[in-house]
């Protein structure tokens, strides 16, 4: 299914574009189309993925975020780096059913509670309504507690099992990204790709971006281009986990193997399937042993040879 965004014509002629810088316009533009926008306004843009596809660096994003803050455009949240584009609704909102219920489905998602409820009051001031969604409140559940009184079931007692030598419990230690990128033919690392590498492991893990290294390695492309381009796609199937990967690639290299050693039957080049005649396939007077009748062969090939005269006289 195609997935794009539509910009009216007009957003050339508003007053607030129209007293922008350029940069300001293409940041504006970009926020509202980009890869990871939704039907709802309300989508997780990590400040990675902002440098990825923008070009701009840690800073010229900082800069340009807080100032659409600052112009009331957007909210975000740096903890669940989710944004909310503010006046989504007024400009995009669709009633077709199909439209409602995905947008109900992604509101489900939304970790920021309170971004959900400025969606929810901006549609009521829009006078737009979907059922079945209210405001809520984003406070921590509460922990169940006994009741007073109730007395606990009595459990059976186990005797601890004693280990004599003790046991190392301390945490394995993990691979160091920037160590493995100096120590594996990189390249010598320097502020810029410090940088690169603190985002990736911020927004994934330490291990997932030693992971994409080796994966790069092993191909033998050893650019910091090809393993940000294996961070990306992680990052778009959700990856959080070394096990995720590998288990994805597991199931990835079944389905090719499958693919593999599946057997097809022969073809023609019209297509159909070419059928072996059981007289081909069997020979009566062998399987049965039986003497050959030299006469009826005989009969055989003179009713042959006259068929052959007949044809070609």
């Amino acid at each position: 299914m195609a997935k794009y965004r539509q910009v009216h014509i007009e957003f050339w002629q508003d007053g607030f574009v129209l007293d922008l810088t350029p940069e300001e316009k293409y940041f504006y533009l970009y926020l509202m189309t980009n890869s990871k926008t939704s039907q709802c306004g309300i989508y997780e843009l990590p400040k990675r993925i902002v440098e990825t596809e923008t070009g701009y660096n840690r800073e010229t994003v900082d800069k340009l975020l807080q100032r659409f803050i600052d112009y009331g455009k957007i909210i975000y949240d740096g903890k669940t780096k989710e944004i909310m584009i503010v006046n989504w609704a007024k400009y995009n909102f669709i009633k077709s059913p199909k439209v409602i219920a995905c947008i109900k489905k992604e509101l489900d998602g939304i970790k920021n509670k309170d971004l959900v409820n400025e969606f929810i009051n901006n549609c009521i001031a829009l006078g737009y309504h979907i059922d079945g969604l209210t405001i809520t409140s984003w406070e921590p559940p509460e922990i169940a507690q006994p009741e007073i009184g109730v007395e606990e079931e009595e459990q059976e007692y186990v005797e601890p099992f004693v280990i004599d030598e003790p046991v190392d419990v301390s945490p394995v230690p993990q691979e160091n990204p920037f160590r493995f990128y100096e120590e594996n033919g990189f390249g010598v690392i320097g502020s810029y790709i410090t940088e690169k590498i603190s985002s990736w492991c911020a927004d994934l893990s330490d291990e997932l971006v030693v992971l994409a290294m080796k994966r790069s390695t092993e191909q033998g492309k050893k650019t910091w281009r090809y393993v940000e381009a294996i961070l990306t796609d992680w990052f778009d199937k959700g990856f959080k986990k070394t096990s995720e990967v590998e288990a994805y690639q597991l199931e990835f290299k079944e389905k090719q193997a499958q693919k593999q050693n599946k057997v097809t039957p022969y073809r023609r080049g019209s297509g159909r399937i070419e059928v072996v005649p059981e007289w081909l396939q069997k020979n009566p007077a062998v399987e049965s042993n039986e003497p050959v009748n030299i006469k009826e062969l005989e009969n055989r090939k003179r009713k042959m040879d006259q068929m052959f005269q007949k044809i070609n006289p």
